[in-house]
Order: structure tokens, then C-alpha cells, then sequence
């Protein structure tokens, strides 16, 4: 019984071993990456449980970044309420009560989690933000699309081409004129320089004619 249940334990540390393994089986900067996709696009690939330790690394890491995590406990508390500790679990555990897929609010939470610092100066209010987003019960669906490529600009170019297009049909509508979009406003700028030599040509012309009919003028 001791053999087996010594390597029972052994096979639970190995197992325990391996899942910390796959939580680290991805570098930051890949997360980054893969929480860059999810915050242009909306959508996630990945399943739940694998991108669910990326969001949960991301998240102690970037309250980690913060002054309040190097005060004394006192200084937390007269700050936060609560030890920096107890922060970071209550969001990661918010976090891990997700079973059947992330919250709906992932394209958001993936968004403060790669510009925290700039959208929330105190850990206080990131924190409170991160709350609120993971206080929610419904959830996202693994997407079935295939997976942008390394760059983003093109899910950004397709989410460019159907918010124009929805623009298009609102103001069809509201009979109000569509925004210009910026592609527009460049091939605009380009017809303008293509037809700058159709331009003076034109008003050459004009002038020449102004000329003739001057004298034909003085005549009558």
C-alpha cells in the first residue's frame, strides 16, 4: 500500500508539474500577442483553459507593475482597503469562475490589461475596473474563423470595411452622408495630384479663348 500510494504522490507531483509546465509554455511577449489579436478583433481562438492562465498571468504581472504592490501592508490597506494580495486573488479568482468560456467583456479586459498604467494611474482604480468587467455571466464562444496572421491589419481592415458598411446603411436611412473614411480621403488627394496636369491644361485653354474672343469683342 505504501509503494502505491507513494507513487500515487509521485504521479500527482508529476502531473502538477506538467500543468505548470503548460502555463508557461508561452512567453510574455506571445501573450501579449495573442491579447493584442483578442482587443482588435473581439474574438478569441484559443481554448478557454490555455488562454485563461495567459489572462491570468497577464493580470498578476500587470498589477505587480504597480507602487502599491511594494508598500507595506499598512500602506495597502490605508489605500486600498485590502492587502495588495488579496487584490490580486480576488481578480484572478473573478477570473478562474469562468468554466465554460471567458466573459463578454474579454475584448475590454484584454484592452486595460495591455495599456493599464495609461487608462488607470492607481492600482485602485485598475483594480476596480478589472471588477467590474469580470462581474458578469455571460460568455464568448471559441471563434471558428481561421486565426489572423502575425499582423492585425487585416481583421482591422475587415472591422474597418463593416463598420463603413454599417455606416453606409444607418445613413441611407437617416438620409444623413456617410463619414468619409481615410482611404477615401487619400485615393481623393491622389485623383487631385493625378489630375493637376488636366487642370492646367483646362484653364490654358480658358485663357487662350479669353484672348481670342478679347479682340472679337472690341471689334463688335
Amino acid at each position: 500500500m505504501d509503494t502505491q500510494s507513494h507513487q500515487h504522490l509521485h504521479n500527482d507531483d508529476a502531473s502538477n508539474h506538467r500543468d505548470t509546465e503548460q502555463k508557461h509554455d508561452v512567453s510574455r511577449e506571445q501573450v501579449v500577442q495573442i491579447l493584442q489579436v483578442i482587443a482588435s478583433t473581439g474574438r478569441f481562438w484559443h481554448h478557454w483553459d490555455k488562454l485563461k492562465s495567459m489572462l491570468s498571468f497577464q493580470l498578476k504581472q500587470v498589477l505587480s507593475e504597480y507602487p502599491e504592490a511594494k508598500m507595506t501592508s499598512e500602506q495597502q490597506y490605508a489605500l486600498l482597503g485590502e492587502s495588495f494580495t488579496e487584490v490580486v486573488n480576488k481578480l484572478d479568482e473573478a477570473l478562474t469562475c469562468f468554466i465554460e468560456g471567458p466573459p463578454f467583456t474579454l475584448q475590454r479586459l484584454c484592452e486595460i490589461l495591455l495599456d493599464a498604467k495609461n487608462i488607470y494611474p492607481s492600482l485602485s482604480k485598475l483594480a476596480l475596473a478589472l471588477e467590474k468587467n469580470l462581474l458578469v455571466t455571460s460568455t464568448l464562444t471559441i471563434c471558428t474563423d481561421p486565426y489572423p496572421q502575425a499582423t492585425t491589419e487585416e481583421p482591422d481592415d475587415q472591422e474597418k470595411a463593416s463598420e463603413q458598411q454599417k455606416q453606409q446603411s444607418n445613413s441611407d436611412q437617416n438620409g444623413i452622408e456617410p463619414p468619409v473614411a481615410d482611404k477615401d480621403e487619400v485615393m481623393t488627394e491622389a485623383d487631385v495630384g493625378d489630375d493637376m496636369t488636366i487642370d492646367t491644361e483646362t484653364l490654358d485653354d480658358v485663357k487662350s479663348s479669353e484672348t481670342n474672343s478679347e479682340p472679337n469683342a472690341n471689334n463688335a
